[in-house]
């Protein structure tokens, strides 16, 4: 269900979509059929909770149906309505980047952000022919209820990533964006 601020902006909304469902997804290309997308973000993700030495395959398995197959699903429908100039941004999280690990715990969610780390580095090389780029963006610690109200609020998080997608480019696609304008490593 949209909130009361998203409805206040009269948009148009399609909501109810299941990333994780390709008749959901298919659903919204339907939706959407014949409508050019100047900018496609990707932000749907879930992360749940594991624990070595008990951890949950099913919960693990799920969160790279969302987080990682979710955002692939959504571009390969939707990539008809994709033109030249058109933007795709994947919000991913540092977590993800295997050069930045220093804390390991949450597997589950750091693979699923690794691989579609992967996911939209892959998606930058079959797009850009198409001069259509891609930005896999990390938003920072957004005070939500997956972080328990801790970080920044999210509509900074929200100005990061609209600015990151406003400077990204063909000469930039693939890149890694941590939203304060600094590239992550891998």
């Amino acid at each position: 269900m949209p909130s009361a601020e998203l409805l206040r902006l009269g948009i148009r909304i399609v909501s109810g979509v299941d990333v994780s469902d390709g008749d959901s997804v298919q659903k919204l290309a339907s939706e959407l059929s014949g409508e050019t997308l100047d900018i496609l973000v990707n932000n749907a993700g879930i992360l749940l909770p594991d624990e070595f030495g008990s951890l949950d395959y099913e919960s693990m398995a799920r969160q790279f149906e969302v987080n990682t197959l979710g955002p692939l699903r959504v571009c390969e429908s939707l990539r008809g309505n994709l033109a030249s100039g058109s933007k795709i941004a994947i919000v991913s999280s540092r977590v993800g980047s295997i050069g930045d690990n220093s804390s390991g715990h949450y597997y589950g969610y750091r693979a699923s952000k690794a691989a579609v780390n992967q996911v939209a580095t892959n998606l930058a090389h079959e797009f850009k022919p198409k001069n259509i780029a891609v930005a896999i963006l990390h938003p920072g610690l957004v005070a939500t209820d997956m972080t328990d109200g801790q970080g920044i609020s999210p509509r900074q998080a929200a100005e990061g990533l609209i600015q990151r997608i406003d400077d990204l480019t063909i000469e930039t696609t693939g890149g890694f964006w941590h939203a304060e304008g600094y590239q992550l490593p891998w």
